[in-house]
């Protein structure tokens, strides 16, 4: 395959800075606080031992983001970046929001809880670590094109559990991959704020707390794909009336500044469930056996 030679306006990924640099433009803009908006579709399968996988929810999702420089006397120049996600779970046939969806292993009708995580926010990037050693590239170039791949394990105590988990086990465990391409040309030029970038996206992880599935055996797998768009104007309608009329706050990204804890699907969904039962009336205690 043919390439065309780097330029000395060409970032060059074998320097720290440069690296960085592409990374950022990956991410979102190196032009602190301009808005990037994230869009990516795809399917949500059911896995269980001993029967076919099934397909459950076609997604549409949504991550509107920016980022800021940051500047360290150790550590160097970097960036941090902030954002806001929202994902909704599709009927897979007609392809509209789900309200309320009828889990084929309970037959219970439930409440369908699409993902609205504001905020999720990534720890900051810079030239050197801790210990001064210089930002590792995370990218490989072929041809035109530069591929960067992120594999994220989760294994942490689960948000809608108990404080036993060290004894009896139940912690939330999962994967994310992210897999990037951007046109080489795009992302190696110094000129270019951004890197037009598109995304491939898997998730491996437990049930959804919104189907109830309790103890059963099983997980779920998320696949799709998606790239950087002009702005939330250029989403499919579907998203777009999502926001319009029931997230208003998912047209701009968090501040720069913004300080809260992450939100994910099980912390949003635990305080739900919590408010759910503060307003539920009181059921009368049961005498014990």
């Amino acid at each position: 395959m043919k390439t065309c030679p780097a330029s000395p306006a060409d970032l060059d990924l074998a320097q720290p800075s440069d690296a960085l640099a592409a990374l950022r433009k990956l991410f979102c803009s190196t032009v602190d606080a301009k808005p990037v908006v994230y869009h990516w579709s795809g399917q949500a399968w059911a896995r269980r031992e001993g029967e076919p996988d099934r397909l459950l929810f076609k997604v549409e999702g949504m991550n509107i983001r920016q980022c800021g420089t940051l500047q360290d006397a150790e550590r160097g120049t970097g960036f941090r970046l902030v954002s806001r996600e929202l994902m909704l779970y599709l009927d897979p046939l007609s392809g509209e929001p789900l309200e309320t969806w009828r889990n084929p292993w309970t037959g219970a009708e439930v409440p369908v809880m699409h993902v609205a995580n504001d905020p999720v926010n990534m720890p900051p990037f810079f030239e050197r670590d801790s210990q001064g050693r210089p930002f590792p590239s995370p990218f490989r170039v072929q041809g035109e094109r530069v591929f960067a791949r992120s594999e994220i394990p989760l294994f942490y105590p689960n948000p809608l559990a108990g404080d036993y988990q060290e004894h009896v086990g139940n912690h939330y465990h999962a994967m994310e991959i992210f897999d990037f391409v951007a046109d080489r040309a795009r992302l190696l030029d110094r000129h270019a704020d951004t890197g037009d970038a598109a995304l491939a996206w898997v998730r491996i992880a437990p049930w959804l707390p919104f189907m109830k599935m309790g103890s059963r055996p099983g997980l779920m797998v998320f696949n799709a794909m998606g790239q950087t768009v002009e702005s939330i104007d250029a989403l499919p309608a579907v998203l777009r009336d999502a926001i319009a009329n029931h997230y208003p706050s998912y047209a701009a990204p968090p501040p720069l500044d913004d300080n809260r804890p992450n939100a994910t699907s099980w912390t949003v969904a635990r305080q739900a469930i919590d408010a759910d039962r503060r307003a539920a009336p009181a059921v009368p205690a049961q005498p014990g056996r």
